[in-house]
């Protein structure tokens, strides 16, 4: 069973650190992705990547439409992968909807998760208004489904520069199209509902993990106002508003992101001590 969720999902595991790092990417994207996050952290935690199943290298015999028809399907997947190694009190990085399948599995089984990083989560993208701004209308969202429809490549081509931001650097959105072109066209198609039509806001709250929520200035898919919103409905969340742009920091501005998250976890571990060295005073 361990063996075959390791190879299900395309388990790659570096480092060798007491604490375990997980790293989940996006909508259709692969952990290929972290690549210039991940290596950072090698020499200080054990850091674990794998693939959302249809997406990368993972075994893509294994996607099940029911059981990816919604995002707790993929959110017991990570939850089998941390089993399956025996984790506990992990830090999870995710990205995008990447980030709402680890909130949805810390809200299950929140003895495997020690802290959040949340690159660009979104609770929902629909607009609720006036309550909620998500950044999308249905009928954009609809139209974006009719062109993956109709011609899947254009799609690709159309929807990867508007998720990178950051136009004066095409290479970015050239291997987020060449990323999404990967992917087989059904199993995007159903991964999209699940993500652009997922309503987890009342998830939030139940969030009892630490949370650092990383937000980009300049976010089509994720704006300012939902960052905002996911700081305020997280519990012991905290908000750090970016220099960077576009939905993909961790693949245009690594630094900055390496950095945040750094600062982060030495804060939380300097937070965790300091009772304890009170006491000895």
């Amino acid at each position: 069973m361990a063996e075959d969720t390791l190879v299900r999902n395309n388990v790659q595991i570096q480092g060798s650190g007491t604490t375990s790092m997980i790293f989940a990417h996006g909508f259709g994207c692969d952990q290929n992705m972290w690549r210039f996050v991940a290596p950072a952290f090698v020499e200080d935690y054990q850091t674990i990547l794998f693939d959302h199943v249809g997406s990368g290298k993972s075994d893509a015999s294994a996607y099940n439409p029911i059981r990816y028809g919604n995002l707790t399907g993929y959110a017991l997947d990570l939850i089998e992968i941390c089993e399956s190694l025996g984790l506990r009190n992990t830090v999870f990085v995710g990205h995008s909807v990447g980030a709402m399948i680890g909130i949805l599995a810390s809200i299950q089984r929140p003895e495997l998760f020690n802290q959040l990083v949340l690159i660009g989560p979104s609770p929902r993208y629909l607009n609720d208004l006036p309550e909620y701004i998500g950044g999308f209308e249905r009928s954009d969202l609809e139209g974006l489904f009719d062109l993956m429809d109709k011609n899947y490549f254009g799609w690709a081509g159309y929807l990867a520069p508007v998720v990178m931001g950051n136009l004066e650097r095409p290479e970015l959105a050239a291997e987020l199209e060449e990323s999404f072109c990967k992917v087989n066209p059904d199993i995007a198609r159903q991964f999209a509902e699940a993500t652009f039509f997922a309503d987890n806001r009342e998830d939030l709250p139940k969030v009892t993990t630490p949370s650092l929520i990383l937000q980009s200035t300049d976010d089509i898919i994720a704006p300012l106002e939902v960052g905002a919103y996911v700081y305020h409905h997280i519990p012991d969340s905290t908000l750090q508003i970016m220099e960077a742009t576009g939905h993909c920091p961790h693949m245009s501005y690594p630094e900055e992101t390496i950095r945040l998250i750094q600062e982060y976890l030495a804060s939380r571990s300097s937070a965790s001590t300091r009772p304890l060295e009170q006491g000895l005073v």
